[in-house]
C-alpha cells in the first residue's frame, strides 16, 4: 500500500491527537493537538516533532479543542507555512482559543518565575500569544460538505460531528484509498450541538474512544445539576465549577438559565463566568446560528445568566465576595487558567462544592480531585481539598460506547480496517473487542509512534 498512516499522538491516550498520513513523498497532518495530563505526555509538547513541519504540505482540523489544534503555533513557529484546514466556526474558535492558551502559559511562566516554584530558571512559556496569532492567516475555511484539495489530487470533505461548535468528521481519499476520520463524536441527544451525520463508506477508519469503556447515565444534565445548586445555595457556599471554554461552558450556563427561568433557583443567585475565553465562545453561538440548536431566545438568555469577568483585577475580587454564588472558570480538568484560584480559595472551605463538567484525563488536577485527593498541588503548594467534590455523569460531550457503535453500525459497506485512537488503553481496547464481536469488522489499537498502511 502506497498510503501509510503514522500515530502520532491520540494513541494510548485521549489527548494529543496528531495523525500523519504520506502518499509517495507528500504529507497531511490530521489534527494538531497538545498532549495534557501527565508529565510524560506533557514533556512531548517540547521535543521536537518526529517530522520535518516545513516538509508537511498540508494540515487539517476536525476541531477547536487545544487536544486537536493547540500544537499549530509551534509547528508554525517551527517552519510550517502551508494551509490549515478547517470549518469557518473552528477557524474562529481557534482564534480565541489559541492566543488565550498562549497567554495563559506566559502568565503561567511569569508567574512561577515570581515565585520561585518553577524547577526550570527561568520558567518558559511553550508559546506565546504572538506565536497563536501568527498562524491564524494560515487557516482556510470550508462548509460541511464541500469537496476540496488539500493537496493537489487529494479529496477532503468535513461533515457535522457534533461535540462543539464546528466539530467535524474528515473523509480523506488519496490514491484512491477512502480514509475516514471520525474526529471526537458528540452525542445524538445533545441539548446544544446537533446529531453527528452518518458516517460514509470507506476503506479505513478511525475511530475515537474516550467513553469507549462505559455508557452514559440515563439521567440527563438537568436534573443531575440543579440538586447539587440548590444545595450548595442553601449552605450559602460557593460552587467552582471548572468548565471547558468551549461547549461546556454554554452548556452550564445554559442550564442555569432555564433553571431560574423556571424559578428552581432564586433569581437573584450570582453567577460568573470568569473566563473570557469562554465569554467570546458564548457570542460565537450566535455568530453561528446554523452550527447549533439553539434558537436567538435561548442564545441570549444563555449570554446574559452570568456576569461576564474579563480583567484579572475582575477575577481577584471574586474572592472579596461570600456566598451563596456560582464561579465558572476554565480550564475543565483544573489544568490551567483562572479556576486555580478559585479552588485554591474555595476548596478548604467544607460549605463549598466543586462541580467537574466532564472527562478527566489521568495526571491532571481535575482526576485528582475526581478521585477523592484530600489535597492538589497548585502554584508550588498543596491545598486542602474539604469542599464537596461532584463529577457530572451526564454532562460529557462524547458519545459513549453504544453511541460510537451506532454510529459505526451506519455505515453503508464494511471498512477493511479500523484503527481505535484517542482514548485510555482500557477504553480503546474495550471498543475494539465489541467492534470485532458484533460487527465482525478487523480492529486495531495503534500504540503511539507506529505506522501503518492506510
Amino acid at each position: 500500500m502506497s498510503v501509510t498512516l503514522q500515530f502520532l499522538g491520540g494513541a494510548d491516550t485521549v489527548t494529543g491527537s496528531r495523525y500523519l498520513v504520506q502518499h509517495h513523498g507528500q504529507q497531511l497532518l490530521v489534527d494538531c493537538g497538545l498532549f495534557q495530563g501527565f508529565k510524560q505526555l506533557r514533556l512531548r509538547n517540547w521535543a521536537d516533532p518526529p517530522f520535518e513541519p516545513s516538509g508537511i504540505d498540508a494540515v487539517i482540523l476536525t476541531h477547536a479543542h487545544l487536544d486537536h489544534s493547540g500544537y499549530l503555533p509551534l509547528l508554525v513557529r517551527k517552519g510550517y507555512r502551508g494551509k490549515i484546514h478547517a470549518t469557518p466556526t473552528t477557524r474562529d474558535l481557534c482564534a480565541i482559543l489559541l492566543p488565550d492558551s498562549g497567554h495563559i502559559q506566559e502568565e503561567d511562566a511569569r508567574f512561577a518565575n515570581r515565585h520561585g516554584f518553577s524547577k526550570h530558571h527561568p520558567a518558559q512559556p511553550l508559546y506565546t500569544r504572538a506565536d497563536a496569532l501568527a498562524c491564524l492567516p494560515q487557516f482556510k475555511t470550508h462548509e460541511w460538505g464541500q469537496w476540496f484539495e488539500p493537496i493537489p489530487g487529494w479529496k477532503a470533505r468535513l461533515s457535522e460531528a457534533g461535540h462543539i461548535l464546528g466539530a467535524s468528521s474528515l473523509y480523506l481519499e488519496v490514491a484512491g484509498h477512502r480514509m475516514l476520520f471520525s474526529g471526537d463524536l458528540g452525542r445524538p441527544n445533545d441539548e446544544l450541538m446537533r446529531a453527528p451525520q452518518d458516517p460514509p463508506a470507506a476503506d479505513t477508519v478511525l475511530i475515537e474512544s474516550t467513553y469507549g469503556n462505559r455508557l452514559h447515565p440515563a439521567d440527563n444534565l438537568e436534573a443531575e445539576l440543579l440538586p447539587l445548586l440548590k444545595k450548595v445555595a442553601a449552605r450559602g457556599g460557593v460552587a467552582v465549577v471548572p468548565v471547558f471554554a468551549v461547549g461546556r461552558a454554554q452548556m452550564i450556563l445554559h442550564m442555569l438559565a432555564r433553571y431560574k427561568q423556571r424559578g428552581d433557583l432564586p433569581h437573584g443567585l450570582p453567577v460568573f463566568l470568569d473566563s473570557p475565553m469562554a465569554s467570546h465562545t458564548t457570542a460565537l453561538f450566535a455568530h453561528h446560528p446554523d452550527a447549533h440548536k439553539l434558537d436567538s431566545h435561548q442564545i441570549r438568555a444563555m449570554a446574559h445568566v452570568a456576569h461576564m469577568i474579563e480583567t484579572p483585577e475582575e477575577s481577584k475580587a471574586l474572592a472579596t465576595r461570600h456566598g451563596p454564588m456560582v464561579i465558572l472558570a476554565a480550564s475543565g480538568m483544573a489544568t490551567g487558567g483562572r479556576v486555580l484560584h478559585h479552588l485554591e480559595r474555595y476548596a478548604p472551605d467544607h460549605r463549598n462544592l466543586i462541580v467537574l463538567t466532564g472527562h478527566q484525563s489521568p495526571g491532571t488536577r481535575g482526576a485528582s480531585l475526581a478521585n477523592g485527593s484530600a489535597s492538589i498541588r497548585m502554584h508550588g503548594q498543596d491545598i486542602a481539598v474539604r469542599a464537596e467534590v461532584a463529577q457530572l455523569e451526564s454532562a460529557s460531550a462524547h458519545a459513549d460506547a453504544q453511541e460510537l457503535m451506532d454510529w459505526l453500525s451506519r455505515m453503508p459497506e464494511s471498512p477493511a480496517q479500523v484503527y481505535v485512537v484517542h482514548g485510555e488503553r482500557e477504553a480503546s481496547d474495550a471498543l475494539r473487542q465489541r467492534i470485532e464481536r458484533q460487527l465482525h469488522w478487523r480492529a486495531v489499537v495503534p500504540e503511539h509512534g507506529s505506522t501503518w498502511p492506510a
